[in-house]
């Protein structure tokens, strides 16, 4: 329930006369979020609603600078790479104090073991916490850490050395990634000594700017601030609260009653009254990501190329833009966004030309008219406003050129396991960048992505393309590694994989007493530094 503006509630009531009666006032940070986390343990995850719940209780080996793709120190105040691009030695931050929960109170400090448990978790069948909570670690395995990895050890309770089998440039980053949050060990063997190991994923216990206190599940995540975080930019409220709300306009009149602070993922047709109204800021970034419809490669006609370009060359992109993103995103022709370094400028668009498309259909020797399914998302994302509309656009340009598209989608978790899997013929899905890193868009037209289950959803794989992704990954030089992306890209466009949509700005809104807040090319919301005038 919303309340407007002239009747606050009455525990907000009572909270204010408590406040004016002590003359101290406790300051409460709410984000209205969009969604209900899966756990909190963000290797077990994909989804961004799940790393966002997860995000105030830990820190990582390596950190991105708030607001930017710099890769800064961590939990590592510092770290060097051998000569071969293969060893890391980190050297740990020392003093860090691990948050109390309720049932568990930390008997020392941070230090190597931390590391060690929450890296084998993921990489070791036999260790103890390998199966909990389903145990699949998808981000371990995408990023080349299940594979690659040759070894993680303690040189002393301070340092930490990781091998690989081959270098991999874009190591500290992939380090700074949710999925490599460092978890407490000591909290792990008290809970296993209890016999209550489910816990660990919904209790979470770090060593980030705020401390876990609640979750009701679908309806509200408490956290508050940790007094004895080591980093510079600390927890600036006293309380954060994460408001679940999924429905958008719902977040909006939650933002203008005061009811929360911050919300994302706006209505772009909320955007222009949002703009208007004197008690909220609107801000936006141009995002570092990508719309795209994947063609399944693997099922004919679609393992064709001549196939794929007719139905890149069936659809108005510009009609999509204007409609479906209301201005607020660019035309995409290549996998990564003109923000990122490496983008190929020199690839010249697919046109929008149904007769150029029903004639190459043809010379290909596909018989009109055809069926094909049309896959579209059941959510809003921050790459695609509306699916639904989308798809449905779709659908009526490729009835021009004899194509009956039938829509279909599934309810999140499942369309993404689908087409994971290759179900689908056609789908719609995106990509938001993790690191700042070319690769982490590249990786997902790699030949070892195309398998089941992995994030290749064209299941394309092309020699050329991925003997250039390989090396890529091993040059230190980005002058020499933005030359093999241009290549690729020129690749890509010719062989048509996947029709690219757009890149989006992305929009959040927050009211005007809140200060210090920084979008995140990641789409990844922080609440440390952030202050209620």
């Amino acid at each position: 329930m919303s309340h407007s503006r002239s009747t606050p509630s009455m525990h907000h009531l009572a909270a204010l006369a408590l406040l004016a009666a002590t003359g101290v006032q406790a300051k409460t940070l709410v984000y209205c979020s969009e969604g209900s986390p899966e756990n909190f343990t963000p290797a077990l995850n994909t989804t961004g609603t799940s790393f966002d719940a997860a995000r105030p209780v830990y820190d990582r080996l390596t950190h991105f600078a708030r607001g930017s793709t710099q890769v800064e120190p961590g939990l590592a105040e510092s770290w060097t790479v051998s000569e071969d691009g293969k060893t890391y030695t980190f050297k740990l931050r020392k003093g860090v104090k691990f948050h109390s929960v309720a049932g568990f109170t930390p008997t020392r400090e941070f230090n190597a073991d931390d590391v060690l448990w929450s890296f084998e978790r993921q990489w070791k069948p036999e260790h103890p916490y390998a199966k909990v909570s389903g145990g699949k670690y998808d981000y371990f395995a995408d990023m080349g850490f299940k594979d690659d990895l040759v070894s993680v050890e303690k040189v002393d309770p301070l340092t930490v050395k990781m091998t690989f089998k081959k270098p991999n440039v874009a190591m500290l980053p992939n380090l700074a990634m949710d999925f490599a949050a460092i978890h407490s060990a000591e909290y792990a063997e008290a809970l296993a000594k209890a016999n209550k190991k489910e816990q660990f994923d919904q209790v979470p216990v770090g060593t980030g700017p705020f401390s876990f206190v609640t979750y009701q599940k679908d309806a509200v995540i408490r956290f508050k601030a940790h007094k004895a975080y080591w980093g510079a930019e600390k927890a600036m409220v006293d309380d954060l609260v994460y408001a679940i709300t999924p429905d958008a306009t719902a977040r909006y009149s939650k933002l203008k009653a005061g009811e929360c602070h911050l919300s994302s993922y706006p209505r772009p047709a909320d955007l222009p009254e949002m703009q208007k109204d004197p008690t909220l800021k609107v801000i936006n970034l141009p995002g570092l990501n990508i719309a795209y419809w994947s063609f399944n490669t693997q099922k004919p006609p679609f393992d064709k190329k001549e196939v794929r370009q007719a139905f890149t060359m069936a659809i108005d992109k510009a009609a999509i833009l204007k409609e479906v993103y209301l201005g607020a995103g660019t035309p995409a022709k290549n996998l990564i966004p003109p923000t990122l370094w490496g983008y190929n400028d020199k690839v010249q668009d697919w046109p929008h030309d149904p007769a150029k498309a029903k004639d190459l259909l043809a010379k290909a020797g596909v018989k009109t008219p055809m069926e094909v399914d049309l896959w579209y998302m059941p959510v809003q994302r921050p790459y695609n406003p509306n699916a639904k509309r989308m798809a449905e656009m779709m659908q009526s340009d490729l009835a021009k050129i004899g194509v009956n598209a039938k829509l279909v989608t599934y309810e999140w978790g499942e369309y993404r396991k689908r087409l994971q899997q290759g179900e689908h013929l056609t789908g719609m899905l995106g990509w938001n960048g993790d690191n700042g890193d070319p690769d982490n868009f590249f990786f997902l037209h790699g030949c070892d992505a195309a398998r089941p289950g992995g994030q290749n959803l064209s299941k394309w794989c092309n020699k050329p393309f991925d003997e250039r992704l390989e090396k890529a990954r091993t040059l230190t030089d980005n002058k020499a590694r933005a030359k093999l992306y241009e290549e690729m890209q020129a690749i890509e466009h010719e062989e048509a994989p996947d029709f690219k949509i757009a890149h989006s700005v992305v929009y959040e809104v927050m009211r005007k007493e809140v200060t210090g807040y920084k979008q995140s090319p990641f789409n990844t919301h922080e609440f440390k530094g952030v202050e209620l005038k």
